[in-house]
């Protein structure tokens, strides 16, 4: 008996090739003023948590590591030394995942903009590309990453880190547009990449410094398989739907059909969440309810009882853990950061100096948080992150509170002042407050920009 997939797969282009069609197309697609900035939020928050993450471990030992391939290149690292192109896209990719203030597209559970901005500057750098060409660069890698990850579902998400396994497409989708790849080229460009998707949930359940690498591999393939497309590689269109492919080794057979069903006229880059905590992401809901609860009910930690926290699986499964001796451990531990929250005000860098991460009062307390699952909050994942606390306290009150959604999600979006502050208060610290301001303003105006040769020396 023939195989009808594959006889359908010869009369229907695949999802990949109908991704590549579209991704090809938004080099001269109509986009509205809103789609538009919306990319500038994306790009600008990507500034943001990058400089930080720049100067700190692991990016500074891929400096060390990477010696002989900087200095050299035609692209730059965020502080202005010059690199090859694949290793900007590396060593950046891997610093704008590092400090846990980049951007979620939530319902693919993906970080897009670490690995598709980073891929895109080093190749539009190289390139002279526009601001506006690196702009749709930008899109296309959100609209066609977004769209397989959230196809790839929760069933992907059981094992793989999605940041490492979607992010290769975005960079894929946003590197072929600034080449200049046709319909078909980009397909190939991305059914490339797909086999080097990768990246493990583990490297993230425990202290270890492997995970932002997870975004900079993902940057980095995607900068070759879009460079080898344009010189004629070819791969194998089918792999995301046929049998045997991504969806189905690496998922539950996702429905491709209603993955492309939209493209061009829905734009995802429009619904990304903005962090508005330095942290993983699946504590961001318990985070925002007890500053909630705290700032209506005025208690402080000595007067807590006991605080139960009930979450989605990933909220137990990645950050149900007291790990926290060190900044790369206490990120990922609820118990923690709701504790440190509670204590200190907020998550920003600060909550992981040493003092802090010391502190015997956020210990106490987190001692007495307790995260378990919470099945009509689990059903709600991955479009929606909620969570729901209960909080007792000395005096005898129970406080109940259900946190729909997370400070920064397009429920409940920062403003673009807001976003700016943000910006702000990672980036001046890096690269001063007068460069901040200039580099600020040129990348709300980047549409307009000629070229990208502001973005290679920041300080």
């Amino acid at each position: 008996m023939p195989d009808t997939r594959t006889a359908a797969a010869a009369l229907d282009p695949t999802a990949l090739e109908r991704f590549g069609i579209y991704a090809a197309s938004v080099s001269k697609a109509d986009l509205s003023a809103d789609v538009i900035h919306a990319a500038k939020r994306c790009v600008i928050d990507w500034y943001a948590t990058t400089l930080p993450g720049a100067i700190e471990a692991p990016a500074t030992m891929l400096e060390k590591a990477l010696a002989d391939e900087l200095d050299r290149g035609a692209a730059t690292l965020m502080l202005g030394r010059r690199a090859a192109v694949r290793t900007a896209a590396l060593i950046n990719g891997t610093a704008s995942h590092t400090v846990e203030f980049d951007d979620i597209y939530a319902p693919a559970i993906y970080h897009p903009g670490s690995p598709t901005i980073a891929a895109a500057l080093a190749v539009g750098q190289a390139r002279g590309a526009s601001g506006d060409a690196f702009l749709r660069a930008v899109i296309a890698g959100y609209e066609v990453s977004t769209r397989i990850g959230a196809a790839m579902g929760r069933a992907h998400y059981k094992y793989w880190h999605n940041t490492g396994t979607i992010g290769p497409f975005g960079a894929a989708a946003a590197v072929g547009l600034l080449v200049g790849l046709d319909g078909r080229q980009h397909g190939h460009a991305l059914a490339t990449v797909a086999t080097f998707a990768a990246g493990l949930q583990q490297a993230f359940r425990g202290d270890s410094l492997s995970k932002p690498l997870h975004a900079g591999h993902a940057a980095d393939a995607g900068v070759l398989a879009a460079l080898s497309a344009e010189h004629g590689l070819l791969g194998a269109p089918a792999i995301l739907d046929a049998a045997g492919g991504m969806g189905e080794a690496m998922s539950n057979v996702p429905d491709w059909a209603a993955a492309v069903a939209d493209l061009g006229r829905s734009y995802n880059v429009k619904r990304i969440t903005v962090k508005n905590h330095g942290c993983c992401g699946h504590a961001f809901a318990a985070i925002d309810g007890a500053l909630a609860l705290q700032a209506q009910h005025k208690f402080a930690a000595v007067d807590i009882v006991s605080i139960d926290v009930g979450g989605y699986s990933a909220t137990v499964d990645v950050t149900g853990n007291y790990l926290h001796g060190t900044p790369a451990a206490a990120k990922f531990s609820l118990p923690f950061l709701v504790a440190s929250a509670l204590v200190h005000g907020s998550i920003r860098l600060d909550a992981y100096t040493p003092q802090r991460l010391g502190d015997a009062t956020v210990d106490g307390l987190m001692k007495r948080i307790k995260v378990a699952l919470d099945p009509e909050v689990d059903a709600l994942f991955p479009r929606q992150r909620a969570a729901r606390l209960k909080v007792q306290l000395v005096d005898g009150r129970v406080l109940d509170h259900f946190q729909p959604h997370r400070v920064g999600d397009p429920d409940l979006p920062l403003s673009d002042e807001q976003l700016d502050t943000k910006f702000n208060e990672l980036a001046i610290p890096v690269i001063g407050e007068a460069s901040a301001a200039r580099l600020l303003a040129r990348l709300w105006s980047l549409e307009g920009e000629a070229g990208l040769a502001f973005t290679q020396t920041l300080r």
